[in-house]
């Protein structure tokens, strides 16, 4: 049963995905449609031998024989992110996740697309596993961070291929790291406090569990009843295979007030590294004892990175923020996004690169660095050439390329931040990557618009 398109075939493929683009298009909330979407060069191992299914119906070709359907659809769908929209806005779902493997074919045809996408809007996430200890079919991407282990879900039994797709978590919990920073006498104190912290969040997150699983069986959740129906009838519960988060944000803030440096000197960097191993542990304990799933994961924080630092400055006029300069002259404050550097500290990418690789690694649940540009990159060549570079050298296990770019009402795309179209003078949208998606920065919260407002720019090398 191979697909075969002739032209006008292939013309309505583009034209249907170009139409579910415009539907999710249009964020209000992330609905069930609106999903991120992993995607890959080539099939996974875990399904290509898998026989397909057509109308319940199990067929004797497999998975594996339909790479030319495979690369047709990937190369459709680049081409409609590519285009954006009538108006040139970008299709800001599906969030596109690219898995950069050992095997991933560079020059592969068809692929010129994903690296002017790229170039253009920054819509593919990128998930290396050049230099991970997981492969592809270790772990699934849940949305714009979550990213899940499935490891540990093939040591619970059912096999990794019934139970990937029936994962996910049930909640995240963020930890505020400033405020245990300020009011931690030294490192010891600090890891009481965090424990502390971590043993309510375990609390908060059995406590949901319990709900989920009690509304679950009263069939509160029809749809999800049905899809997890296989898990309960291997293990009499609903939720066994999905993780319990904990997160955190303001690292780097955490350091100021505790230390007096930030997260890119040594002793910052130092100190990080043992509170994320820390909490590691601690997780592994919470695991053993609940015999639940947990994860650490670098949360994003959207507005939790400006509502946390709008209380503190309540409660602690003398705490330091991302931005305390700014703060001082009327700023609203933020944190710094979990354990990343300062928006502002450099424009060497590969100097930040260096100084987030060992801590973006340690995190098991979920963490993307940003690359922000200022504007499109010239030459989508030269964003193939960095995402190989990146994935060769580095670790960190998720990253994007994010330009800035801007959209007039009647001219469309323009590159950079314009805040008024050059051709018409018209008022235009800017668009960045607030946290792991695409919005209008007019639409962000006053501390995500400080945060802009600091932000510094990468050049990658044309």
């Amino acid at each position: 049963m191979k697909l075969l398109l002739d032209h006008t075939q292939r013309l309505n493929l583009h034209a249907l995905l170009g139409a579910q683009r415009a539907d999710v298009g249009s964020i209000r909330a992330i609905w069930a449609i609106q999903d991120r979407l992993a995607l890959s060069a080539d099939e996974e191992k875990a399904i290509e031998l898998k026989r397909e299914i057509v109308g319940g119906q199990e067929r004797p070709e497999t998975y594996g024989e339909f790479q030319p359907e495979m690369n047709l659809l990937n190369q459709a769908l680049l081409e409609v992110l590519t285009e954006g929209d009538a108006r040139g806005r970008v299709f800001t779902f599906p969030i596109p996740t690219y898995n950069i493997t050992p095997a991933f074919d560079w020059d592969a045809p068809g692929l010129e697309r994903l690296w002017e996408v790229t170039a253009k809007y920054g819509v593919p996430y990128f998930a290396n596993f050049v230099n991970s200890d997981l492969s592809p079919d270790d772990a699934r991407s849940m949305c714009c961070r979550l990213r899940l282990d499935t490891r540990a879900l093939e040591r619970r039994g059912g096999g990794l291929f019934g139970a990937a797709p029936q994962t996910g978590s049930i909640g995240v919990v963020t930890l505020n790291m400033p405020r245990l920073g300020y009011l931690a006498e030294d490192e010891a104190d600090f890891l009481r406090r965090l424990d502390h912290l971590m043993q309510i969040a375990r609390t908060s997150l059995e406590t949901k569990r319990k709900v989920l699983e009690q509304f679950t069986a009263r069939h509160l959740y029809p749809y999800t009843r049905f899809y997890l129906r296989g898990v309960f009838e291997r293990t009499g519960s609903y939720w066994p295979h999905h993780f319990s988060t904990i997160g955190l944000v303001g690292m780097n803030e955490a350091c100021l007030n505790l230390l007096g440096r930030d997260i890119g000197t040594p002793e910052g960097i130092a100190f990080a590294g043992r509170v994320l191993d820390h909490m590691r542990e601690q997780l592994a304990v919470f695991q053993a004892e609940t015999g639940h799933l947990y994860n650490l994961e670098a949360t994003p924080a959207e507005s939790t990175s400006y509502r946390l630092a709008r209380i503190d400055r309540e409660l602690y006029p003398q705490i330091q923020f991302a931005n305390t300069a700014d703060v001082a002259r009327g700023a609203e404050p933020f944190y710094t996004n979990s354990s990343q550097l300062p928006v502002n500290y450099s424009d060497d990418v590969f100097h930040v690169l260096d100084l987030q690789d060992g801590l973006q690694a340690r995190y098991t649940g979920g963490t993307v660095l940003h690359i922000f540009l200022g504007e499109a990159a010239p030459d989508p060549l030269a964003v193939k050439r960095f995402v190989r570079k990146v994935c060769q050298r580095y670790r960190l296990p998720y990253f994007t390329l994010s330009p800035s770019f801007s959209v007039c009402p009647a001219d469309g795309y323009l590159k950079g931040e314009q805040p008024q179209c050059p051709r018409c003078g018209a008022e235009t949208e800017i668009y960045s990557r607030i946290v792991g998606y695409l919005r209008p920065v007019q639409q962000w919260n006053a501390g995500k618009q400080a945060e802009f407002a600091l932000r510094r720019h990468f050049r990658i090398a044309e």
